[in-house]
């Protein structure tokens, strides 16, 4: 008998959490509780509505939860193969094939992504399918029909983006189901479905903003806003929605709800969790989840904090580093980076020779050995840049996408930017994306939308296919999507493998 994966998207699946533990930022924190609950007998009522919802919550954290060994986790898959990642751990196989650009369709980061994906998503389509059926407050309904289809075009934008034509599964799936082996369906198809979904959930009564970590209204627009933005580049090219992305955009800025921090210092203070210019956080706890994140961020075994294994999984590599303008905020010591720490082991300072990622550093967690800083999917930052990009593309530079630049550059210490072509507009925009947004995995989906790669060495850039890392390395078209899992090809023969792989 053939064996399947419990996260074959094939499968129906639910992961239920016992009623009773529905509501707040705290209970969807907490572990997955199994129960003998079934869809057959489960979403009976509102708490367990909730608790299917506060489940899609939590499957956030598989993005940035561990995977194999040697400190490898999935969101690193979208840095190394950027150039602008490097690495401390020569063990750690799906990082170091990825940086050289010599991995294989077996590299485990596929299959974490593309399980993982599938399984949230057959938890949203249940949602969908079974909430509409209990008795309970419709408004309450409405906005938890809206998360659920927010999280099903959230999974669905990474997959079509990382694997291109995606098996695309609206409803439910049993043994029974035609679509038990489905086909890869058309990434404008996908893309289709997606904008649906962030459409329903946009006009489904969400608040303005939550300081709790659930859904708002704000993050809804700011990832249309992105997928529109992608869908008018490659592979699709519908040049039509850069309107779409700059109005939809324009809509989060002129909300009023989310403000640029006056510092770097404040994007680490936890107290600013989901406040201010974060839109939607991956949330963490002490006590109930702690996050890898930082330990995985710090150099490598330099017994500066009291974690017992400082991984060094992810460094920056130099040649980005060094791409900053001269007097870049940004680059100072404890900005985004830093060369040196006191170590709380022996209180002494320890030099690094060389620049390390402070972005995600911990202060608190130096000293516990326990981090709950939050992970950022969606920050303001990002939404001034597809605005600015986005409005360039339809009509040239404006005052307005001049000033939304600017407002990221000033907190920087740069100088404004003025008076330059659409063209010089369009890289300049590039180029901020890459300092701002560094390691918070939107590199190499801009690099693949605009067939585009920072040029570390003179600035400008090159093109996608042909390019060179500083280390020899070069992309080649197959790298414009990832493969295809091979346990999924070999589980099911309507897949097809990408090229390449």
């Amino acid at each position: 008998m053939k064996y399947q994966s419990k996260y074959n998207p094939l499968f129906i699946l639910l992961i239920l959490v016992l009623p009773g533990v529905f509501t707040g930022c705290k209970k969807y924190l907490d572990e997955d509780n199994r129960s003998n609950y079934t869809q057959e007998n489960f979403f009976q009522t509102a708490d367990q509505a909730q608790a299917s919802i506060n489940n899609l919550y939590a499957s956030l954290r598989t993005i940035t939860d561990g995977t194999g060994t040697y400190g490898e986790s999935p969101y690193m898959m979208l840095e190394f193969p950027t150039g602008i990642a490097s690495t401390e751990v020569g063990q750690s196989q799906f990082n170091n094939t990825l940086r050289t650009l010599s991995a294989n369709a077996d590299n485990n980061y596929f299959y974490v992504w593309w399980a993982n994906s599938y399984n949230a998503i057959a938890n949203a389509n249940l949602a969908i399918e079974r909430i509409p059926g209990i008795n309970m407050d419709e408004a309450q309904k409405k906005r938890m029909l809206g998360e659920a289809a927010f999280f099903r075009a959230f999974y669905y934008f990474h997959l079509v983006r990382i694997y291109g034509d995606v098996p695309l599964l609206l409803k439910s799936v049993n043994a029974s189901s035609p679509e038990l082996y489905p086909e890869r369906s058309s990434q404008a198809s996908v893309y289709d479905a997606i904008v649906a979904d962030l459409l329903t959930a946009e006009a489904a009564g969400l608040p303005t903003a939550d300081v709790t970590g659930r859904l708002n209204v704000g993050a809804v627009k700011s990832l249309l806003a992105s997928v529109y933005l992608t869908m008018a580049g490659y592979p699709l090219e519908k040049k039509e929605n850069y309107q779409k992305a700059a109005d939809k955009a324009n809509e989060v800025i002129n909300s009023g709800s989310y403000r640029l921090f006056a510092t770097y210092p404040e994007l680490r203070n936890k107290a600013n969790k989901n406040l201010g210019e974060f839109i939607f956080q991956n949330q963490y706890q002490v006590g109930i989840n702690t996050t890898s994140v930082t330990q995985a961020f710090l150099p490598r075994s330099r017994k500066i904090t009291k974690f017992s294994d400082e991984v060094g999984a992810v460094t920056p590599a130099p040649e980005f580093y060094n791409s900053y303008e001269t007097g870049d905020l940004r680059t100072k010591e404890q900005q985004y980076y830093y060369s040196s720490y006191v170590s709380v082991l022996t209180g002494q300072p320890v030099n690094f020779g060389g620049q390390y990622i402070f972005k995600f550093f911990d202060n608190e967690a130096a000293t516990t050995a326990q981090s709950d800083l939050n992970w950022t999917f969606l920050r303001y930052p990002e939404v001034l840049l597809i605005y600015a990009e986005a409005s360039n593309e339809v009509g040239g530079p404006t005052p307005a996408a001049f000033n939304a630049v600017n407002l990221i550059r000033t907190r920087a210490q740069l100088p404004a930017l003025t008076g330059l072509s659409q063209s010089a507009f369009r890289e300049a925009i590039w180029r901020e994306k890459y300092h701002e947004l560094a390691y918070e995995n939107k590199v190499w989906f801009d690099m693949v939308r605009t067939r585009k790669v920072y040029n570390l060495a003179n600035g400008g850039f090159n093109d996608f296919v042909g390019h060179a890392f500083p280390g020899g390395q070069v992309l080649t078209a197959k790298y414009l999507l990832f493969g295809i899992p091979t346990r999924e090809i070999n589980n099911n023969k309507k897949l097809s493998q990408n090229p390449g792989w």
